[in-house]
């Protein structure tokens, strides 16, 4: 479990964090949102000990971050940086994802093991030789994945991992997402793509200013017009049009397409009689 308690955490004079509080369960799927300098990003690198609070503590699965090393911490809890190039040093895409194994002790057939899971998972495989920094931003992006997933992390942190994703890799993405989420791991995720979190969290937690300003169902915060407002994000194109529909009956919190066809055809059935 994850547990942030009333921390504030600034950079020199600029306040990053205002007492933020909030507990994520093990096995839990969440998404945290809100607009640019919201303290997203300050937040996670917390549970992991990039950052230690200035005040209020983080606890991960029991241990203060304040009393426990980055690499203790991380063994636990993954974390896949916004930008990949902050993370990718190794000469081939192989060596990149067996790096955290071998670090961590792994005996060397669990290593090619992982690395060959991580890879094909990943879409990677047939770029193993080569340089991480000869691919593309989205197959760096996913080498960092890789790089993470492959030694087994239970908690595993996301920041913005759908930025430089077609639609075919954030499928791909939602796919692992299950995968892991089966597996009982928790996943958090960092991202203004709202179809995204409509599609497949069951949790937001909404940040702005450096403040929790909402948190729960993900249906309650994307359909709320006041909060994604205040949190300067716009809402699923799916409730966008619910919202133009309403004077027709149409329910204004639908996320879905599904439950877009569905109250369109109910609404169309009524006149037809």
């Amino acid at each position: 479990m994850i547990e942030v308690h009333d921390v504030w955490y600034s950079y020199d004079e600029v306040v990053a964090l205002r007492g933020v509080s909030l507990k994520i369960q093990p096995g839990e799927v969440v998404a945290i949102m809100g607009e640019n300098g919201a303290g997203k990003t300050t937040l996670i690198k917390h549970f992991n000990g990039l950052l230690k609070p200035d005040k209020g503590y983080v606890k991960v699965f029991g241990v203060d971050t304040r009393n426990a090393s980055v690499a203790e911490l991380s063994r636990r809890v993954g974390l896949v940086f916004q930008n990949p190039d902050h993370q990718l040093f190794a000469e081939t895409v192989e060596d990149e994802v067996a790096f955290a194994l071998k670090n961590f002790g792994f005996p060397k057939e669990v290593i090619e093991r992982r690395v060959k899971w991580a890879l094909k998972l990943l879409d990677l495989w047939e770029l193993r030789d080569q340089s991480p920094f000869a691919l593309s931003g989205g197959e760096r992006k996913r080498v960092a994945i890789a790089s993470i997933l492959s030694y087994d992390p239970d908690v595993i942190v996301f920041d913005e991992p759908t930025v430089g994703q077609d639609y075919a890799q954030k499928e791909r993405l939602a796919q692992l997402i299950k995968l892991l989420r089966s597996q009982l791991k928790t996943i958090i995720v960092v991202t203004h793509d709202v179809e995204f979190v409509a599609e497949n969290f069951p949790r937001v937690v909404l940040m702005s200013e450096g403040r929790v300003i909402a948190d729960g169902n993900t249906r309650r915060i994307l359909t709320s017009p006041e909060l994604l407002k205040k949190a300067r994000l716009t809402p699923p194109q799916i409730t966008q049009v619910a919202w133009e529909l309403s004077d027709f009956s149409v329910p204004r919190d639908l996320m879905w397409v599904s439950e877009a066809r569905d109250a369109i055809l109910r609404v169309l059935g009524v006149r037809g009689r």
